[in-house]
């Protein structure tokens, strides 16, 4: 899988930097936002370093979908009931503030910090 050892990202799907997990496969990697924005906020992203949505390819479309299926499991696995948000920032224009690839996925009782 391509890595970047640059990458905040690829540097805690390496374990060099810890995170608080909720979901972890040969695919992706799911975990708690530092910085939340809403009562539940994690960020599931790929392991392979995919720098942002510009980058997908026809190839990626099963990993954008599974990414796409797993936010609802993980929501309701950590109590969200009422609806969630998803979001992927793209670009500087789009709020990317870490370039690899990664989906927001917010939920919980507003009023929430952000959003």
């Amino acid at each position: 899988m391509s890595h970047d050892p640059n990458c905040l990202f690829c540097k805690i799907i390496a374990g060099q930097i810890p995170s608080r997990k909720v979901y972890e496969d040969s695919e992706l990697l799911a975990f708690h936002d530092i910085h939340p924005w809403a009562p539940v906020h994690v960020l599931i992203i790929p392991k392979l370093h995919i720098a942002s949505m510009v980058e997908l390819t026809d190839e990626h479309a099963a990993l954008l979908g599974k990414m796409s299926v797993l936010a609802p499991k993980l929501m309701r696995e950590l109590g969200v009931t009422n609806g969630f948000r998803t979001v992927i920032n793209t670009g500087p224009d789009g709020g990317q503030e870490v370039y690899h690839l990664h989906m927001h996925a917010m939920g919980g009782p507003r009023p929430w910090l952000k959003g």
